[in-house]
């Protein structure tokens, strides 16, 4: 049997205080190249704060974390820069233009500007952004906001994606082509860490999930096992309805 590569996002025992709360309990969790795995859990599980130390935003309390081999305690700016991070509420700044603040993400990440060029036409145009590309930052609506993070995130190409709430503020159209992406980019060898409170699209877009609550890993696995484990001819939401509700 041919030996398995070691996991592109490699968690163990992980765990994260803020004086007596902890917020993070000793997580362990692997996660192969390719994969899309969503991280499941009610407001103030530990999701966010899970995604900040995997991002080297916030500092573990204990543990050990591995992005494609790079340990994030000795090696955070090797991590940095293979990885992209689309938060929640993301920070933007509002007096640069769409294109020059898509061009200016690409120059931190020190992508060639002919290349930057390029994926910069490639995801203006995908995200329907192109008329806006000299309108300010700050007169963009949310939902454009939320295009341009997207845009100016896959210009330098990262192996490794975190994702807090992707679909936040978008519209339907916009949900489906960023669902497209993130399965092509799975496929193409990205791995791929988010979270949501949509199950459905869970359900749909997901390799595996891990659902965590009181900041513990409850279940890890397919939709497809943890349903047929957890309900009777339920659905995802059952599953999740089930193990989070004490």
């Amino acid at each position: 049997m041919p030996e398995q590569p070691p996991p592109t996002i490699d968690i163990q025992r992980l765990s994260k205080r803020f004086g007596e709360f902890k917020a993070v309990d000793d997580l362990s969790l692997q996660i192969p190249q390719g994969e899309v795995f969503c991280f499941l859990g009610p407001n103030g599980a530990g999701k966010t704060t899970t995604i900040k130390m995997l991002c080297g935003l916030l500092k573990p309390s204990a543990g050990t974390i591995r992005i494609a081999g790079f340990d994030i305690q000795t090696q955070a700016a090797n991590i940095k820069q293979i990885t992209g991070y689309i938060p929640d509420q993301p920070y933007l700044y509002e007096r640069l233009t769409s294109e020059e603040y898509a061009q200016f993400t690409a120059d931190l990440f020190q992508t060639p500007r002919p290349l930057a060029r390029e994926r910069l036409d490639q995801y203006f145009e995908l995200f329907g952004l192109n008329e806006y590309r000299a309108a300010l930052v700050k007169d963009l609506s949310h939902g454009l906001r939320q295009r341009l993070v997207y845009a100016s995130t896959f210009i330098h190409a990262p192996q490794v994606l975190f994702v807090d709430e992707p679909f936040i503020g978008l519209d339907p159209y916009s949900i489906r082509t960023i669902r497209t992406l993130l399965r092509e980019k799975a496929a193409g060898g990205m791995t791929i860490f988010l979270t949501t409170h949509i199950l459905a699209l869970a359900e749909d877009l997901a390799d595996r999930v891990g659902i965590i609550h009181n900041g513990r890993l409850t279940v890890c696995g397919t939709p497809a096992e943890l349903m047929e484990r957890h309900t009777a001819n339920g659905n995802l939401e059952d599953v999740f309805m089930k193990l989070t509700s004490a």
